[in-house]
């Protein structure tokens, strides 16, 4: 296919690249550290179109629902004002990027960053019709963005090279993509978009 041009009209979308879901962190993503230079390469990338760039976060009050201190899956992470909740130092986020924070609401679980946030209406005032999403975890927060994305009518693509996923069990990130792919969203890398 010919190479993708970004323009003022896409948004990058970067996933949860939070301390807690890093290595050391309460709930960390394998390898999740080996995606931020590709991301850093995609943000240069949209910064010099003017595009648009979005960085999720869970945000969770203390005591929330998706906690196993509460009968939910995970352990306590990226609570609200903490070490674990603050944006990876090696991300380098424009200041003018805009943060979504979600999962904020103690009695609900939410993985996408359109879910009870501001993201849609906020894209839209902007014109927007790409989304292009990045971040972790490929089958969970990643995967929500992008169906939400599609369903809200973006067209999606899913870059391949600055994702990761839990993996567990083995396969499940891969099956995530092609769920994904099915749903009408695009795969890409870093090679496929005009970058000079």
């Amino acid at each position: 296919m010919a190479k993708l041009k970004i323009l003022p009209t896409d948004t990058l979308i970067i996933v949860d690249m939070q301390n807690d879901f890093m290595p050391g962190g309460a709930l960390p993503v394998p390898n999740a550290l080996s995606i931020i230079p590709t991301i850093n390469r995609y943000i240069e990338v949209f910064e010099k179109a003017k595009a648009v760039v979005v960085a999720t976060r869970d945000w969770h009050p203390q005591n929330h629902i998706s906690f196993n201190t509460r009968g939910g899956p995970w352990p306590p992470h990226c609570i609200q004002n903490t070490w674990g909740a603050q944006f990876h130092k090696d991300l380098k986020l424009p200041r003018d990027a805009i943060v979504v924070s979600k999962a904020f609401k103690e009695d609900k679980e939410a993985y996408s960053g359109f879910e009870d946030t501001e993201l849609d209406s906020v894209l839209r005032q902007r014109g927007v019709r790409r989304i292009f999403v990045a971040g972790v975890a490929t089958e969970y927060c990643v995967k929500a963005t992008a169906e939400d994305g599609l369903r809200l009518g973006y067209q999606v693509f899913i870059l391949e090279d600055a994702v990761k996923g839990i993996n567990s069990p083995p396969g499940s990130e891969e099956r995530a993509i092609d769920n994904l792919i099915s749903k009408g969203a695009v795969a890409i890398r870093i090679g496929d978009i005009v970058t000079d």
